[in-house]
C-alpha cells in the first residue's frame, strides 16, 4: 500500500510540474525567443531561414537534455521526500497490526511539528488509552474472580461440611453463611450499577434538582449510621443556591455512595462536613471526613476500580472498591468532574456539576 501511494504522489507532483514547466519553456522559446532572434538577424542582414532552423534545432536539443536532467532530480527528489513523509505512516500501520494482535507497548517515533506529526501524536495517545483500558480489564476481571472466590469458597467448604455432616446445622452456621451470600449479591449489585453508570450518559432522565435537598435526604438515611459512631456531621450550604439540570435518581446515588464512604472511613468521635459552593458555571459539592489519610501515591487511583488504599483490608471493613467508580462514572455523565485531596488528618472528596 505504501508503495502504492508514494508512486501516486509520483505521478500527480514530480511528472505535471516539470511537463508544464518544460511546455512553458518550449512555447517560450518557439514563440518569443526564436522573434527575437529573426529580428536581431533582420537587422544585420544575416540569412534567417537556416539560421532560425539551426537556432531553434540546438535549442530543442538542449530543452530535451535539460528536461530529462529536471525530470530525473525532481523524481528522486519526490520519492525521497516522499518517502519520508510517508514513513510514520507506514509505523502506524505496522504498529496497528500489532496492537490488533495484542501488543499495546509500541509507540510511533514523532520526527516533525506538521499535520503527520500532529496524527502521530494522536495516535500515541490512543494507544496509550488503549493500553490502560486493556490493563484495567485484565485487573477487572481478575478483582472480580478475587471478590468471588473467597465467598464461594466459604459456602462451598460449609456446605460440604454440612453434606457430609462433619459440622452441625446450627442457626449460627445459618446466619454466616446467609452474610456470605449477600456478600455475592452486594456484588452483583454493585457490579450492575457500575455497568449502568458507564451507559448513563444516554439515559439521563433530567429535571431542576436541588444539591442541598438531595444531599439532606440522604443524610437523613445515614442519620442513624453517625449517631452510633459518635460522629459530629456538620453541613454548610451555599446561600440562594441555584437549581441544576440532573438526573435525580443517579444523582442520589453518587451522593449516597460519597456519605457511606465518610461514614466507613471516619473513625468514632471523628467529624464530617458536607459543603455546597455556588460557582460562576454551576454547583460544588465537598464531602470531607476526619481519619486517616490518602497517601500521595494512592490518592489519583481512588476513583479506579476495585482499588482500596489498604491492599490488604477486607470486605467488611472498606467493599469491593467499586463505590467511587460508579461515583466518577455518574458526574461524568452529567458533565461534571471529580476529584480528592487528603492532608492534615481530613480527606476531601468533591464534584462539580454545570448548570
Amino acid at each position: 500500500m505504501k508503495n502504492r501511494l508514494l508512486w501516486k504522489l509520483l505521478l500527480t507532483n514530480a511528472f505535471p510540474v516539470i511537463g508544464v514547466i518544460f511546455l512553458i519553456v518550449w512555447l517560450a522559446i518557439d514563440k518569443l525567443a526564436a522573434r527575437y532572434f529573426m529580428a536581431l538577424m533582420k537587422t544585420y542582414n544575416i540569412p534567417t531561414e537556416e539560421t532560425h532552423r539551426m537556432f531553434l534545432t540546438s535549442i530543442h536539443q538542449y530543452l530535451w537534455w535539460a528536461g530529462a536532467v529536471a525530470l530525473g532530480l525532481a523524481v528522486i527528489l519526490s520519492y525521497l521526500l516522499t518517502r519520508k513523509v510517508l514513513k510514520p505512516l507506514s509505523e502506524m500501520t505496522d504498529i496497528t497490526r500489532e496492537i490488533a494482535a495484542g501488543n499495546y507497548s509500541l509507540r510511533t517515533d514523532i520526527i516533525t511539528g506538521d499535520e503527520v506529526g500532529e496524527l502521530g501524536a494522536a495516535f500515541n495517545k490512543m494507544a496509550d488509552s488503549l493500553e490502560r483500558i486493556e490493563q484495567l480489564r485484565k485487573k477487572m476481571v481478575a478483582d472480580v474472580a478475587h471478590e468471588l472466590r473467597t465467598p464461594l469458597t466459604n459456602l462451598r467448604g460449609y456446605l460440604e461440611a454440612l453434606n457430609d455432616k462433619i459440622v452441625p446445622p446450627t442457626p449460627e452456621l445459618f446466619q454466616m453463611l446467609q452474610q456470605e451470600n449477600l456478600r455475592l449479591v452486594h456484588l452483583v449489585d454493585n457490579l450492575q450499577q457500575l455497568s449502568r453508570a458507564d451507559a448513563a450518559k444516554v439515559h439521563l432522565n433530567l429535571e431542576n434538582v436541588t444539591l442541598s435537598e438531595l444531599i439532606l435526604q440522604v443524610m437523613h438515611l445515614f442519620s442513624l449510621h453517625f449517631q452510633k459512631k459518635n460522629i459530629a456531621v456538620k453541613t454548610r450550604f451555599a446561600g440562594h443556591e441555584a437549581t441544576i439540570n440532573a438526573d435525580r435518581d443517579k444523582l442520589l446515588q453518587a451522593i449516597r455512595n460519597l456519605v457511606e464512604n465518610c461514614w466507613k472511613y471516619t473513625p468514632d468521635g471523628g467529624e464530617v462536613v458536607i459543603s455546597t459552593f455556588t460557582v460562576p458555571t454551576g454547583l460544588k459539592a465537598n464531602f470531607q471526613n476526619s481519619g486517616p489519610e490518602i497517601s500521595e501515591k494512592d490518592l489519583p487511583f481512588i476513583f479506579e476500580r476495585f482499588f482500596r488504599v489498604d491492599k490488604s483490608r477486607s470486605r467488611d471493613g472498606g467493599g469491593a472498591g467499586i463505590g467511587l467508580a460508579i461515583t466518577k462514572e455518574l458526574i461524568k455523565a452529567h458533565g461534571g468532574d471529580i476529584g480528592a485531596a487528603s492532608t492534615g488528618g481530613k480527606t476531601d472528596i468533591w464534584f462539580f456539576l454545570p448548570r
